[in-house]
């Protein structure tokens, strides 16, 4: 066999864990899947797993990075339809919405891994910090270009909205929650530009 095809289902394994354990820690809690079950549902052996993850945690820190990237994607790609940062904030906001609407929404791989690893030293929660931290950096930036105040805490605010959002968007009517968040949004940005 050549090197081509050996990396090739090397990644194709790697990808094949990595989205079994994304969509089963998503449906389900991390703590509560163990190793053998995603290995059995991703079809490789336990040797495929620790040779492409030193082990569970690294795993799911992969899971989280993989979300990451793709939130910033989203976010990257919602603003750039947009002139003014008002509207690049409404953008953002409508994803975080698109999201609560979606079919199987458990509310945010961030929020439920800080809520399993709570010790703020854990790989993991440090993990979660370094993407809310993102997040309160993007929108803050983003308000700051819509008014003259300092918009630290309008950026706080935003976050702390969009957090309420959704946990509640997998316990209440997802339509009011996101409906509710983005009239939250407005008043924020009403704020913002008195």
């Amino acid at each position: 066999m050549s090197q081509r095809a050996r990396e090739n289902r090397t990644s194709e394994a790697r990808s094949r864990l990595l989205d079994t354990a994304t969509r089963i820690f998503y449906a389900e809690g991390i703590h509560s899947v163990g190793v053998d079950r995603i290995v059995a549902e991703a079809q490789v052996t336990r040797a495929t797993l620790y040779r492409h993850f030193k082990g569970k945690d690294e795993l799911i820190l992969s899971y989280l990075e993989q979300a990451d990237r793709g939130l910033r994607a989203q976010a990257e790609a919602a603003q750039a339809g947009e002139e003014s940062a008002a509207d690049q904030i409404r953008a953002v906001c409508r994803t975080i919405t698109a999201g609560i609407r979606s079919p199987g929404f458990r509310g945010c791989a961030f929020l439920n891994a800080a809520a399993e690893y709570p010790d703020p030293d854990h790989p993991i929660h440090r993990a979660v910090l370094a993407h809310r931290q993102w997040f309160l950096d993007t929108v803050t930036g983003l308000l700051a270009r819509t008014g003259g105040t300092p918009a630290e805490a309008a950026g706080r605010h935003l976050v702390m909205l969009r957090d309420g959002a959704m946990v509640s968007g997998c316990l209440f009517d997802p339509e009011l929650v996101s409906e509710t968040f983005l009239q939250g949004v407005e008043g924020i940005l009403r704020t913002r530009s008195v």
